[in-house]
């Protein structure tokens, strides 16, 4: 039979143990004679490949089970019948969570994780490398996510000007205290001008990897499982824009220096005095930029503009075809967050918060492309799973991403969404 997708060891593999590849057992889902997914084996057009670097002699990450499952729910279809020979493994039940329903899973007894020397590091393993057709696209948003960091390093680190232009405003005839305000903001200026560009980069690389996982003839679901390393770029775009909208949420003196800079720029002006700071900035950047900072969540705005955008002006390409990719997408991090036995192989918190960052920005995304949103009783992905795998973190880590559903979705308030999920968001 054709392999399982393997879609979580393109996407959820910062700081994840290596897992058993065993098994997995879907009672009901072809009648009384239930269907049983086992481990993908190497194949000639796409070998197994290790999903973490560092592990040593752990051997190669395979699929965990559930996310054969969750697949195969999104799918709309069950799972598939065992290679001939393949040992039926003793089962026991429990309950999972699968989008738009819930079935019950049974695996095996798992034996202790490995206990040899691992490397826990919270960086994105080198795991799902390009495929030639996948190439051209991938060194494209490579070269925007080499930068990632960096901005993120420079918002974190940004001061702002407060004091200085406090000191400006309370003695006005003060020039030297007006100069030394100025020369303060204006270097901050070049950095929030910036991070503006690069969000534009980054909006330009997002529709790229839309183009990618899904144009024709494949469906979004094969996609994923063949252009994992696009998928995996796909869920380090999402990771870095919910991490910079969390760290522009908590900085107000990111809007003030920039007010502050066109304050002062417009009274120069009519003052006809040259300002130096100008050039770095025109008038027409400087409207675009402070309609962007004027976001809450300014860098999932622009992705979720870019994302109905690419829908609209792509009307031949099916519009599940983009939804199916996020649902999928969803519906993976939503299970491994939410099972026990393998949210216990995660070595590090941080793999914690690239799931649930992931998680919510596709739900995002979904919701302004979907005609009826994410919150819908027809939506395919699971709202009530998602919130609730959200509201058992500590309250203090996950607060940004509860607000981005909260105020930053487009069909939260709409009749079709129930009352218990407004009354959970609450």
């Amino acid at each position: 039979p054709r392999p399982p997708p393997r879609i979580v060891s393109a996407l959820l593999v910062p700081g994840l143990a290596p897992l058993d590849p065993v098994g997995v057992f879907l009672p009901g889902s072809r009648g009384p004679g239930a269907a049983r997914q086992v481990a993908p084996e190497p194949s000639a057009s796409r070998p197994l490949v290790p999903a973490i670097s560092g592990c040593a002699g752990a051997g190669p990450l395979l699929l965990p089970p559930f996310a054969a499952a969750a697949v195969a729910c999104c799918r709309g279809g069950a799972a598939r019948e065992p290679a001939a020979g393949t040992r039926e493994p003793p089962t026991r039940k429990r309950r999972v969570c699968t989008a738009g329903s819930r079935r019950q899973l049974a695996r095996p007894p798992v034996g202790p994780p490995d206990r040899r020397t691992r490397t826990e590091s919270p960086a994105l393993a080198e795991d799902a490398q390009p495929t030639e057709s996948e190439k051209e696209i991938y060194n494209q948003v490579n070269v925007v996510l080499k930068d990632a960091e960096g901005i993120l390093e420079d918002l974190q680190s940004y001061r702002g000007a407060g004091h200085e232009i406090r000191e400006a405003i309370q003695h006005p005839a003060d020039e030297k205290l007006q100069e030394k305000a100025w020369g303060a903001v204006v270097p901050l200026v070049g950095k929030l001008k910036k991070f503006y560009e690069f969000s534009q980069r980054l909006e330009a690389a997002l529709r790229g990897l839309l183009g990618a996982l899904t144009s024709t003839p494949y469906s979004p679901t094969q996609h994923l499982e063949r252009e994992q390393a696009l998928a995996k770029q796909f869920a380090e775009i999402l990771h870095f824009t919910l991490r910079f909208d969390e760290l522009k949420m908590t900085n107000p003196a990111i809007q003030n220096d920039f007010s502050y800079y066109r304050r002062t720029l417009s009274r120069m002006r009519i003052n006809n005095v040259p300002a130096e700071g100008e050039n770095e900035v025109n008038n027409e950047l400087a409207n675009r930029m402070s309609l962007f900072y004027a976001e809450a969540t300014p860098m999932l705005k622009t992705l979720s503009d870019a994302t109905t955008k690419f829908v609209s002006e792509n009307k031949n390409l099916p519009i599940e075809n983009t939804t199916d990719c996020l649902s999928t997408m969803a519906s993976v991090c939503r299970v491994m967050l939410e099972t026990p036995e393998y949210r216990s192989r995660f070595t590090n918190e941080e793999t914690v918060s690239f799931c649930l960052r992931v998680m919510v920005g596709v739900i995002i995304l979904y919701d302004h492309v979907h005609p009826v949103g994410a919150f819908a009783k027809t939506s395919k992905i699971d709202m009530k799973g998602c919130i609730k795998v959200l509201k058992d973190q500590p309250p203090n880590s996950v607060e940004g991403l509860l607000n981005a559903l909260r105020y930053t979705t487009k069909h939260l308030n709409d009749e079709t969404t129930s009352k218990q999920i407004r009354s959970m968001l609450q």
